[in-house]
């Protein structure tokens, strides 16, 4: 594939992206300067697309292929179009899911270099994040000078690999300094708040406030310490110069993709930079980003996180299933998990968005059950469409592409909002989205999810979002309860802050550090003789 990908230059003419703007880094990728954003000859333009799924499998429901696929069809019908993308994770590359650059004839290229290394953005946020670790290490050794409480230390490490050894470490065994044997923890990059914040930021300012913000523990009279406090924000600035500039690459067919950031979908909001979509809607009419798993997770924190502190407001959600979604769904019976998908378009409308469902095919799927799909969006007045990205690349997307543009010109300016108002509680934001998007009846807050919710809101932070982390296997926080299930009550067990990101996450109990399966894709992946990586 490699060879027949055309030079990045001729990509990014397709957006008439000058020359002065585009940071080459090989033959088929590059950054784009920050400059672009101020140049009053690119002003915001663009309709956003946002793309969500019905609950997933474990093998995911093809909503990468699907944001890929749709921006080829864009393309293919003749719309000036751009993805933007998360950046995948060493860890499930290497796991048991596999790489994210999509599949088939929908993939973001080169595949093979941006599932592994690709231009270091990974390597220089995990390199941030564990500088402002050390720091504080540092500190304690040092003297302590701040009173940090070594118990109360929020900060972790953090790899960008599924290592379940470095889940719960001591640190400092060889010290006799305050700290000494203290336990920490590593967390999979993906997971580390820095990226959130590398995500977030609008610009290299923001991005320096949001570090200054992080909140590392607190003092043994119980007031939090920053990371300026600890005089780290200038190191990691510098540590996160290249690493904020988005990547400019393309699709199987050469349609421009931008690929940047990573935050996770659970415990963080799941979906590629705002810097990236700001540039996207100034140089693109469409521009087409993927959010964490379903609706209740991606668009749910899109709508409540980034659109509140970005101002973008998008003007189209479309919605991925599958028949193997709604047969898992409904436990082994297809029209027993429909209800799951009726919930998703419930959710989107409840956000005021204009929804497509893309009905994701299968080769197994029978075409009496692709009907069945589209009956029961028709029967509640929503547009789908077959896709067939996988197989057929922007072609197969061209009814799902057209049925987009169709509901944006009928309504280019939908009213989209926020499920809630950031001067309302911690507490009634949980409750409202427990509520009114996964349909819960009520949310039981441990004591030390009180006690934490207080304690941030005394320090000032009760105007932040909520980041509810929990299964992205099921609408509720059990990943055994199937379908669109009501009668059930959330538990929320932890509260921890994000201040830097502007946000609260609000857990049970999340795995920040997955593990290796027994056979990981690591045994499959290789490089061939002539220097091709293979198996990713």
């Amino acid at each position: 594939m490699q060879k027949t990908l055309p030079p990045i230059q001729a990509v990014a003419r397709k957006l008439d992206l000058p020359e002065k703007y585009l940071e080459l880094l090989g033959s088929h990728g590059g950054k784009v300067r920050l400059e672009l954003l101020s140049d009053p000859a690119f002003k915001r333009r663009g309709k956003l697309i946002i793309v969500t799924a019905t609950t997933p499998t474990a093998a995911g429901e093809g909503k990468t292929v699907t944001s890929i696929s749709l921006t080829q069809g864009l393309a293919y019908i003749g719309k000036k179009v751009i993805i933007t993308s998360r950046e995948p994770s060493l860890g499930p590359v290497f796991g048991m899911k596999g790489g994210a650059a999509g599949g088939g004839l929908s993939q973001i290229e080169p595949s093979a270099k941006i599932n592994l290394h690709f231009h270091g953005d990974f390597h220089a946020i995990s390199s941030a994040h564990n500088l402002l670790a050390a720091l504080i290490d540092g500190h304690l050794f040092h003297g302590n000078e701040l009173r940090l409480h070594p118990d109360r230390i929020t900060w972790p490490r953090t790899i960008d690999m599924n290592d379940r050894a470095l889940r719960h470490i001591h640190v400092s065994l060889d010290s006799k300094k305050e700290g000494a044997g203290r336990q920490t923890g590593f967390i999979i990059t993906a997971a580390s708040e820095i990226m959130a914040i590398v995500a977030l930021a609008k610009d290299p300012k923001d991005l320096r406030k949001r570090l200054d913000s992080i909140v590392i523990g607190v003092t043994r009279d119980g007031r939090p310490v920053t990371a300026r406090d600890l005089h780290a924000t200038g190191g990691m600035m510098a540590l996160l110069a290249e690493a904020v500039l988005p990547n400019l690459v393309q699709t199987t067919d050469g349609t421009p993709a931008f690929v940047h950031a990573g935050p996770f979908g659970n415990i963080a909001h799941g979906t590629s930079s705002i810097i990236s979509q700001e540039m996207g809607l100034r140089l693109a009419d469409y521009v087409v980003n993927e959010c964490g798993f379903a609706s209740d997770l991606g668009a749910e924190k899109y709508f409540d996180i980034v659109m509140q502190q970005a101002g973008i407001t998008p003007s189209a959600a479309v919605l991925v299933t599958t028949v193997q979604s709604m047969r898992q769904q409904g436990e082994g019976e297809f029209e027993r998990g429909l209800p799951n998908l009726g919930k998703h378009i419930e959710i989107l409308r409840t956000f005021g968005v204009p929804t497509i469902v893309a009905i994701n095919r299968f080769p197994a799927d029978s075409g009496a059950e692709l009907n069945r799909l589209a009956a029961y969006c028709a029967e509640r007045g929503v547009t789908s469409a077959l896709s067939e990205g996988f197989a057929k690349g922007g072609p197969g997307a061209k009814e799902l592409a057209e049925k987009v543009v169709a509901a944006i010109e009928k309504n280019p300016e939908p009213t989209a909002h926020s499920l809630y108002s950031l001067n309302e509680p911690l507490t009634e934001k949980i409750r409202c989205v427990a509520q009114r998007i996964y349909g819960a009846d009520d949310v039981n807050f441990s004591e030390q999810a009180k006690a934490k919710l207080q304690q941030f809101t005394e320090w000032g932070y009760e105007k932040f979002s909520v980041c509810i982390a929990k299964t992205q296997y099921s609408l509720s926080d059990d990943p055994k309860r199937l379908g669109a299930p009501t009668g059930w009550t959330l538990n929320v067990n932890n509260a921890s802050l994000s201040a830097g990101a502007g946000f609260v996450v609000i857990s049970g109990n999340m795995m920040l550090m997955p593990g290796l399966p027994k056979v990981s894709r690591a045994s499959s992946i290789d490089v061939d003789d002539s220097g091709t990586i293979i198996g990713v």
